[in-house]
């Protein structure tokens, strides 16, 4: 399996180019994406697994560098980043001066093994990939009798793709897609800068599903539709509002383009509820995000989200624009945008192993770090039976999250609560 590293230059993904302009050390665009274990981890073997993995990643072994009109990627020959036990709060900045130039890290805690992605470099879809490759490498280090058993190399069909997608399926298209009406923001007061609290809700995977085909909707539908309920009932007190709750949802584009890129390849929409009245029933609220998650989730739409995008970046009086005029103009936008958003929930979905690694491995976990005006965000991963649904908060106040377990629970679903403690150090 021993492979160098690979000759690697490349342009930024349509997505990334915004991630670049906008990080700093409050707002790090830096997403974990960690696999819990059932035995604790020897840091020596996690290095030997992340250096035996990393040069088949090349989209994870660049640095990213500065150029007259964009940021671009080439190839980094440092050695890997240091494997370290955590001992800090999920998501930080990551700056490459102290990280050997790489735009990942990866930690460890007891059992669990953490990689934190600047996203630059990819989505959750391609962490995960990644992730998954280290673990699978750590175990058959960990374990004679698994190493005699399979081999070892990356799993067969796993994609190293570098491929941008966004341009290649790009068709050209007109008009504006995205609404910036100023959306209710959560409030209150905030944990000092460099902390963050995580709480995690464990949820049978098959008790949720026969929930949500009650109320007629798909998981994805009843989890948005419960959390948009829940900021409704404690943030508004149920009462009307001039403001939407929006919570951008990222959708996998890979599926609806037959794409298998390591890069990022997602579109956002929104789920929007507006209480133009007081008193909505769950029943009414959760219909109605659905009805707007339906509308927005389509080819077409979806199509369209990804050309219009793209749209800027193909435009040739925008690519001649020198790149610190477009940063300007990015943040400009982005400024904007942020307003029009309350959160945020990305759900990576069901986590697959093979056979001879499940007794292995416990759960997934994945957290976002908070950006500018959501001060609440969620995700969402699966594995076997468990659900792990998790929040990361910028707030002290767990109102919202407290809301939105009691409402599972109060449906019959049974959901086991943990948190990472830095809620208990406000009492």
């Amino acid at each position: 399996m021993a492979k160098k590293q690979e000759l690697y230059f490349d342009k930024l993904d349509n997505t990334a180019n915004l991630f670049p302009v906008i990080v700093s050390e409050s707002v790090s665009n830096v997403y974990r994406i960690s696999a819990t274990l059932k035995e604790e981890i020897d840091c020596e073997k996690l290095q030997m697994a992340v250096d035996k993995v990393l040069p088949y990643f090349s989209v994870f072994g660049a640095k990213l560098r500065k150029g007259m009109f964009w940021y671009y990627f080439e190839s980094n020959h440092k050695k890997p980043p240091v494997v370290h036990e955590e001992k800090t709060y999920p998501c930080a900045y990551i700056n490459p001066l102290s990280n050997n130039d790489y735009l990942f890290r990866v930690s460890y805690y007891k059992n669990r093994i953490n990689l934190e992605v600047f996203h630059v470099i990819t989505d959750g879809t391609g962490a995960l990939a990644f992730l998954k490759e280290i673990v699978f490498q750590y175990l058959r280090y960990a374990h004679r009798e698994l190493k005699e058993k399979v081999s070892d190399s990356l799993q067969a069909g796993v994609s190293l793709s570098k491929e941008d997608s966004y341009i290649k399926n790009y068709k050209q298209s007109s008009g504006k897609l995205y609404k910036t009406e100023k959306a209710v923001i959560i409030k209150g007061e905030r944990f000092p800068a460099t902390k963050m609290g995580v709480l995690h809700g464990y949820i049978p995977v098959s008790e949720i599903k026969a929930v949500a085909k009650k109320y007629g909707l798909t998981i994805n539908q009843y989890l948005i539709g419960t959390y948009i309920w829940s900021v409704y009932k404690k943030e508004l007190g149920m009462a009307k509002s001039n403001k939407p709750i929006s919570v951008c949802v990222p959708v996998n584009l890979r599926p609806y383009y037959d794409s298998q890129t390591l890069k990022n390849f997602f579109a956002v929409v929104s789920a929007v509820f507006k209480p133009t009245k007081d008193q909505y029933t769950f029943e009414e609220v959760i219909k109605e995000v659905a009805d707007s998650l339906k509308k927005q989730i389509t080819e077409e739409n979806l199509e369209k989200l990804l050309s219009y995008n793209v749209s800027n970046e193909k435009n040739k009086i925008i690519r001649a624009v020198p790149l610190f005029m477009k940063n300007l103009a990015l943040k400009a936008v982005y400024t904007k945008s942020a307003r029009a958003n309350t959160s945020t929930i990305t759900n990576l979905g069901q986590v697959s192993v093979p056979e001879a690694y499940k007794k292995y491995i416990n759960n997934f976990h994945a957290i976002l770090s908070l950006s500018k005006g959501q001060n609440l965000k969620a995700t969402v991963v699966s594995y076997d039976d468990t659900m792990v649904f998790t929040f990361s908060s910028a707030v002290v106040k767990t109102d919202i999250q407290k809301e939105f377990f009691m409402r599972l629970v109060q449906d019959g679903i049974n959901v086991e609560i943990e948190s990472n403690g830095v809620y208990y150090e406000q009492m």
